[in-house]
């Protein structure tokens, strides 16, 4: 009987348990439904999807240090590209799954992934070769789409995934929460495979073609096992579209020329041979020249920075007198094979960081490690190295080590320095090579700090650079003692007649305000950029 109009119906209180049983009752599919996948295959799409992201991001840094270095600006603005890339990949999944069936998303996001992902190279590379190096404003906004666009696609995935996992309410929490640590999970097994093992084992481009490829290969499976009941004429567009735009990125990836001769562990190695001195060999890392070597005279030296250096060692112990030096940085060996060659019964240990380098100069460079001459290798870390060695061993220091463009930031500090002093004889020399530009930020920073830990410091380089006209290298010299300038004058008018020590009034109005660089404070990078 329906009620007549003004007529009052009741109905019972709802209680909170009411609606706690009403909302877990709630279901997206109909009660007892197979789950369109499984929890172990949901799992296994997180962790590939959310490890992908990772390689990309860890292989971004190394296919952009050749053009624009590996600095901490760099290191930074991929972070935060690839961050962005997570944060909106992951709200673009959401809404997707939200208005469209989630299962029919899965394997296209893959295959965008995919396709994205084999164009990442060849865009970088082909911008980088364009725009030429150290245009980083330029190329770092290219590579930041390139490094975005597979980024997003892939972090769209797991959202999707969870939808295509509930089934009611009741579930959110744990299935939520079982896929994000999943995720968690797949970047950090990537960050590791990748850091310790796949870098070591492939280039740079064969890692991110390969899993272009798996990615690939992956959307195509879900695609046909999920959206088998898809319109055939859309899949066939869609799977057909993304696979020509992959191929297309393959070809290009063959076609872009390869920057490196070699990729080592830290390094884009490069050997080109002067058309000047058939016998001369220039040693390039990430794109800039590090060395210059000679095959049949090791005492020829190319650079004035090197000529610097061996003014010094000349000056420091009488002609023919062997030395016992501890190089950080081996680069071509210049530097080791020169006292081999000049003082007979020299004693060199080189430290290197990197073994890729050393192999380069036995390989490429002439150098052949040879206990009889003096010149031994470690690969370590020269700081790590450094502070292993007993006290008053070595006669001198050359440090000549570079992360790209620049010293590393734990080999300037004032820590480093006292460890370099603990090192050396009473009488020995601290050898520097730093590159700085006219404003000479990084440099004066350099020499406060050496200053604190040596007495006497003198400052060598080409005249227009000492009167801040040019940037280049420049040669900080360290000693406990007394150092004979007058006779490093005579023997730097003999190498490089362009070559001059600053006065004392240029050092002090270089160092005057300057920071001293510490563990605790040392942008290196920043006193570079900012030069």
């Amino acid at each position: 009987m329906k009620p007549t109009l003004g007529a009052q119906t009741s109905s019972p209180a709802v209680t909170s348990d009411d609606r706690r049983a009403t909302t877990e009752s709630v279901t997206f599919d109909k009660p007892g439904s197979p789950k369109v996948i499984g929890s172990r295959t949901a799992a296994l799409l997180v962790l590939i999807s959310s490890g992908a992201v990772m390689v990309i991001e860890l292989v971004s840094l190394r296919l952009l240090a050749p053009y624009v270095g590996l600095t901490l600006q760099m290191s930074t603005t991929v972070i935060g590209v690839a961050l962005a890339a997570i944060a909106l990949g992951a709200w673009i999944g959401g809404r997707l799954a939200d208005a469209y069936a989630p299962r029919h998303l899965v394997g296209p996001l893959f295959l965008a992934g995919g396709a994205l992902t084999l164009a990442t190279s060849p865009i970088v590379r082909g911008v980088g070769e364009w725009v030429g190096v150290g245009m980083s404003s330029q190329l770092l906004g290219v590579a930041g789409v390139a490094i975005f666009a597979p980024a997003a696609a892939l972090s769209a995935v797991s959202p999707v995934v969870v939808k295509l996992r509930l089934t009611n309410l009741a579930q959110t929490g744990s299935i939520v929460g079982l896929l994000s640590s999943v995720g968690a999970l797949g970047g950090i097994a990537a960050t590791f495979g990748t850091g310790f093992v796949l870098i070591a084992l492939l280039s740079v481009t064969a890692i991110l073609t390969s899993l272009g490829l798996f990615l690939l290969v992956v959307g195509v499976a879900l695609t046909a096992t999920l959206s088998a009941k898809l319109s055939a004429k859309k899949l066939r567009g869609l799977t057909a579209g993304l696979l020509a735009f992959a191929l297309l990125s393959t070809v290009a990836t063959v076609l872009v020329p390869q920057t490196c001769d070699v990729e080592t562990s830290y390094h884009c190695v490069r050997v080109v041979a002067d058309p000047a001195r058939g016998t001369g060999r220039f040693l390039e890392l990430d794109t800039q020249l590090h060395s210059y070597t000679d095959l049949e005279d090791p005492t020829y030296l190319r650079f004035s920075y090197i000529r610097a250096i061996a003014s010094v060692l000349d000056t420091f112990r009488p002609p023919g007198a062997a030395i016992k030096a501890l190089h950080l940085g081996a680069g071509g060996m210049t530097v080791p094979q020169y006292l081999a060659k000049r003082r007979p019964g020299s004693s060199s240990s080189v430290v290197e960081i990197d073994p890729g380098v050393l192999e380069v100069a036995r390989n490429k460079l002439g150098f052949h490690e040879d206990h009889n001459h003096g010149i031994t290798t470690s690969v370590a870390d020269a700081r790590v190295f450094t502070a292993k060695q007993p006290v008053h061993r070595y006669d001198t220091v050359v440090a000549d080590a570079f992360g790209s463009v620049s010293v590393p930031w734990q080999l300037t500090t004032r820590e480093f320095v006292r460890q370099i002093r603990r090192v050396l004889i009473s009488e020995g020399v601290y050898v520097l090579n730093v590159i700085d530009n006219p404003a000479l930020k990084f440099l004066s920073a350099e020499l406060a700090t050496v200053s604190q830990v040596f007495s006497h410091v003198l400052l060598v380089a080409p005249v227009t650079q000492l009167n801040r006209s040019s940037g280049g290298n420049f040669v900080i010299v360290a000693s406990a003692q007394p150092l004979p300038r007058a006779e490093l004058v005579r023997r730097l008018a003999q190498w490089s007649p362009e070559l001059g020590i600053a006065t004392a009034d240029q050092l002090r109005n270089l160092t005057r305000e300057a920071p001293v660089l510490t563990d605790e404070y040392a942008p290196v990078d920043q006193l570079l950029t900012n030069s």
